[in-house]
């Protein structure tokens, strides 16, 4: 049985384990259909003919303890971008550069993202375009101009702020561009966006042992509803699992709680394409308990034991 010197490693076997292996380009797109954001900011400037400036940026964000993973992304990607502290907590990997974007606009054709980020990265191209040709200096032509900008950002997100709705008065939202493909490419994608969206819980309840308590896992990816369909196909790709609509909100989940199906089937996918970051603690812990269930060393004290001890340092309760 596990000791608990034995229970968990160090964030920083963590890191260099990410610094060690070259990051899958597959991984990449994964992680940013889970944590990834295109943005286009409109501000007023009296240093473009236009009186507004238009900044384009592809962000990552994420806890500083798994800043590891922001490094391995940019070295990756060619370099680009930069690392910023946001708070005590967060970092973000940024790429502003006219260079820069065009690496990401390049990873992002050749893996493309699949879930509905995709339409928000089709937008965010079209605009990179624009603003390429020094569209974005022209506020007369309504078809590649500053107007057709804000028509995009309309679509981009959650919209337009009201100040620029009023500020722009005749602006028509384009048509979110239709996401079809919603079927898992690679598996390494789909290591990526359970590094990002991805649970592994493990919850300890009153039950009918001898002990008194019943221990369960679960393993569970979490999207907003509009992609309900591609966590169905996630199912479909892994074998197992369900899906159910969150109550009160506008989420879903995969979650698979059969043993079996978590022992044969969640675990080998995992242990061959990696889990990467702080969550790949959160799985080793995951992987012992379902060890201790598989030779039943929960229904003893002992083993029982060592599964809150394991718990204990899972998710959101993990501070060391």
């Amino acid at each position: 049985m596990a000791s608990k010197l034995q229970i968990t490693r160090s964030y920083s076997n963590v890191a260099s384990d990410i610094n060690a292996v070259k990051v899958n380009p597959w991984f990449i797109t994964g992680f940013a259909d889970a944590e990834g954001t295109f943005t286009v900011k409109l501000s007023k400037s009296d240093k473009y003919r236009t009186g507004w400036k238009v900044e384009l940026l592809f962000a990552i964000g994420l806890h500083v303890k798994d800043i590891a993973i922001l490094k391995a992304i940019q070295n990756s990607l060619e370099g680009v971008g930069t690392i910023l502290t946001q708070g005590e907590n967060s970092v973000q990997f940024v790429v502003s550069s006219k260079k820069g974007l065009q690496v990401i606009m390049s990873h992002f054709q050749q893996y493309p993202l699949i879930t509905q980020k995709k339409a928000d990265y089709e937008i965010f191209k079209r605009i990179l375009e624009i603003v390429s040709s020094k569209g974005h200096l022209d506020n007369e032509n309504k078809e590649g101009g500053l107007q057709e900008i804000v028509n995009l950002r309309a679509a981009l997100n959650l919209g337009l702020s009201d100040t620029i709705k009023v500020a722009f008065p005749d602006t028509i939202p384009v048509a979110r561009p239709a996401v079809g493909n919603l079927t898992c490419p690679h598996p390494e994608w789909l290591a990526g966006f359970t590094s990002g969206e991805g649970c592994f819980s493990i919850k300890i309840r009153k039950g009918t042992t001898k002990l008194g308590y019943r221990v369960e896992l679960a393993f569970i990816l979490t999207q907003h509803v509009r992609d309900e369909q591609l966590l169905k196909n996630l199912i479909t790709y892994l074998g197992c699992g369900n899906y159910y609509k969150q109550a009160n909100n506008s989420f879903g989940n995969i979650r698979c709680e059969n043993f079996t199906d978590i022992f044969e089937k969640i675990i080998p996918f995992f242990q061959e394409y990696k889990i990467v970051g702080i969550k790949a603690l959160d799985f080793e812990a995951w992987c012992k308990v379902a060890d201790l269930m598989k030779s039943k060393a929960h229904l003893t004290l002992e083993g029982l034991e060592t599964i809150r001890e394991l718990q204990s340092k899972m998710n959101r309760s993990r501070i060391s």
